[in-house]
């Protein structure tokens, strides 16, 4: 069985039909998952939300889409320096005043945890757990640079065992670790990756019949100026535009 896992949209139209259309190319993907905050930052919000719906693709909540769906006084997002924190409220405000009831109602549907069972119920095999941030919240940043005591104490709280995965976004940095046999996984970001590498990201988890996984990222050019446009002739933030042309390096752009 061989899963892609799709994180960290953020209404980046363009970014997700050009994900989408890769994986629709590859005979070898049997499902797609994502792993929440379909909404922020760009302008699609309701047309992101509209084609996952449309494509019937599961996922679980980010933080994005349930403090959206709730009215929440904050997205929940952390950044590097005041700038960015800056403008986290404003795309926030900007997308809880865009959104339709539609695509509120369907993020605040969206559930905390998936587990999914590749081999079936009635023969051992791994489990493939997927959640946003972490076990507790979708607010905490699982980065790379977390120690291996910490992923332990993640995979237990999920009730992981060995050669389960454990898959989450996010940080917008893809990364895979296994501690104590459990798989890591973070999937990265299609809409507004962070690692200095603009191109659309997500992830392939695949499940093998003797209990083996195998993790793939990859890397997918899309039409970033037609987003960069979309974004200049919004309300938004130019900033969203540079960040997004930047691969997730700050610009200063007022």
């Amino acid at each position: 069985m061989k899963y892609a896992l799709v994180s960290d949209v953020h209404a980046n139209l363009p970014a997700l039909d050009a994900v989408l259309n890769d994986i629709s190319s590859r005979r070898d993907i049997d499902a797609v998952y994502h792993l929440g905050d379909l909404v922020g930052y760009a302008p699609w919000p309701n047309e992101v939300v509209g084609r996952i719906v449309s494509d019937a693709i599961p996922g679980v909540a980010g933080n994005y889409d349930s403090t959206v769906a709730a009215d929440y006084k904050h997205c929940g997002c952390r950044y590097e320096d005041p700038r960015q924190e800056e403008l986290s409220h404003i795309s926030y405000a900007w997308t809880r005043d865009n959104v339709s009831p539609d695509t509120k109602r369907f993020l605040g549907s969206l559930p905390f945890r998936i587990d999914l069972r590749p081999l079936g119920g009635h023969l051992a095999g791994p489990t493939l757990t997927l959640v946003h941030g972490n076990h507790a919240l979708n607010t905490v940043y699982v980065t790379e640079d977390r120690s291996d005591d910490f992923l332990a104490k993640m995979g237990s709280a999920v009730g992981a065992r060995s050669r389960d995965i454990v898959a989450f976004g996010h940080t917008h940095v893809p990364w895979h670790r296994v501690v104590d046999g459990v798989h890591f996984v973070n999937a990265g970001s299609v809409g507004r990756p962070k690692d200095g590498d603009w191109r659309a990201g997500y992830a392939t988890i695949e499940i093998h019949a003797d209990g083996e996984v195998a993790v793939e990222f990859r890397r997918v050019e899309y039409d970033v100026d037609r987003a960069v446009a979309a974004i200049e002739a919004s309300t938004l933030p130019n900033d969203f535009a540079a960040y997004l042309k930047a691969g997730g390096q700050p610009a200063e752009v007022r």
